[in-house]
């Protein structure tokens, strides 16, 4: 199988590189240039894919001997990953840059690039599984045809696992996808794998953070591309409090910032409750008002259809699926809980048409009510992964997120 190796520079990129070498398979490595500043290196640890790494990725090419290529796709990652992320923060949105860059940049421009040059799928770093079945079911003649399914799941490294980052790439180019790290409990062996092999960025710190905020100043990255924005910061009576520069500067659940001066009356920490991007205000208030029991999303992705069809899905009509059971995730590394789930279309909710008029459930949106534990500090544009055990069902964005009925008493 002939395969296109994305390598980032890391540690991880370059054993997954190896790994699908020694699996016999035809390599090519390619490092994706994002930055547009051609002299930018990292501070320390943060960021990634500079002129730095694209150095470590071609010496790891030629450790692995494959041909090794470097790709610009800095436009292409300023026109959409970055775009997204200003817009969506200029709209009082919370977006998560990773996830758009997976679904823009790693599993579209980098993926549909790679099969249009004849690759059969590209490797990547990440931690995550895939785990195929065969299915059996009735053809159209009425004979019986196998299909494979792809079914994407969590890594054993339960610290590393980017299976939330990678739920928004879609059923057909996860059936593309190779993630050799999948069976990997630790970093640690990762690393071990790599100083086995000669390779020198086993001991390579980590990136993290926002590769295109190097210096991790987001506020002041937003400042910079969206200007000053004077706004008042209020209470949920509307009492002034303070000011900012630029309401698209703050986000729900954020408590450090706000400069208030002077502390509540009970003594206790204010939190971002809403951000108001048309006023421009930004709204505060005691922890207890940031807890939420139903959510709300849009421009879903669905990785199990199985489980969709089971929850009585179809897309002859426009009706919502039933309930299923679930458990959901809203940050890369947040705690799973408890909820039921069900696909939806309706207004805003984005879904697209089929060739027949029917709604598909892809793009449609999606219901979820929590039943156990409640979530704090839910924002729009926040990415909600939907999972059964390690199994990925799903993905949306969240559209809106209610407060529970218990911080509505508090509130009245």
């Amino acid at each position: 199988m002939r395969v296109l190796a994305a390598m980032s520079g890391g540690v991880d990129s370059a054993v997954a590189a190896a790994l699908a070498v020694e699996a016999g398979h035809e390599v090519v490595g390619v490092h994706m240039a994002l930055s547009r500043n051609r002299e930018q290196f990292r501070a320390g640890s943060r960021g990634c894919c500079s002129i730095e790494d694209a150095g470590d990725a071609r010496r790891a090419a030629d450790v692995l001997g494959i041909p090794y290529y470097v790709w610009d796709l800095s436009e292409r990652f300023e026109d959409t990953v970055v775009a997204d992320f200003l817009s969506e923060y200029e709209a009082g949105r919370t977006p998560n840059p990773c996830v758009r860059c997976n679904e823009h940049i790693k599993f579209e421009a980098l993926l549909d690039k790679a099969t249009a040059l004849g690759f059969d799928a590209v490797a990547t770093g990440h931690y995550a599984q895939v785990l195929t079945r065969e299915v059996t079911e009735p053809g159209p003649d009425g004979e019986p045809v196998t299909r494979t399914v792809h079914e994407l799941h969590r890594s054993p490294n339960e610290a590393k696992d980017q299976s939330y980052v990678l739920a928004v790439m879609g059923p057909e180019r996860l059936a593309r996808s190779i993630f050799p790290l999948g069976g990997f409990a630790s970093k640690d062996e990762v690393r071990e794998e790599a100083e086995r092999r000669g390779l020198s960025v086993s001991n390579k710190p980590d990136s993290y953070d926002i590769c295109f905020v190097s210096d991790g100043d987001t506020q002041g990255f937003l400042k910079s591309r969206l200007g000053a924005r004077t706004g008042e910061i209020v209470d949920t009576e509307g009492e002034v409090l303070g000011e900012h520069e630029g309401a698209y500067a703050f986000t729900v659940g954020q408590r450090k910032g706000l400069a208030l001066g002077r502390p509540a009356a009970d003594g206790k920490p204010r939190y971002v409750l809403e951000v108001e991007p048309v006023s421009n205000r930004v709204v505060v208030g005691p922890a207890e008002l940031l807890t939420v029991d139903r959510i709300v999303g849009d421009r879903s992705v669905w990785l199990a259809d199985d489980v969709l069809a089971g929850a009585g899905w179809d897309a002859s009509t426009s009706a919502a699926s039933d309930w299923f059971e679930a458990t959901v995730q809203v940050r890369a590394h947040g705690v799973p809980v408890p909820a039921r789930v069900r696909a939806v279309v309706g207004p805003g909710a984005g879904a697209p048409e089929d060739p027949t008029g029917a709604a598909s459930a892809q793009g449609a949106g999606m219901e979820v009510e929590l039943t156990g534990e409640t979530l704090r500090g839910v924002a729009a544009g926040q990415s909600l992964v939907v999972y059964q055990g390690t199994r990925v069902i799903g993905q949306s964005t969240v559209q809106r997120a209610y407060r529970a009925a218990r911080a509505t008493s508090l509130a009245g």
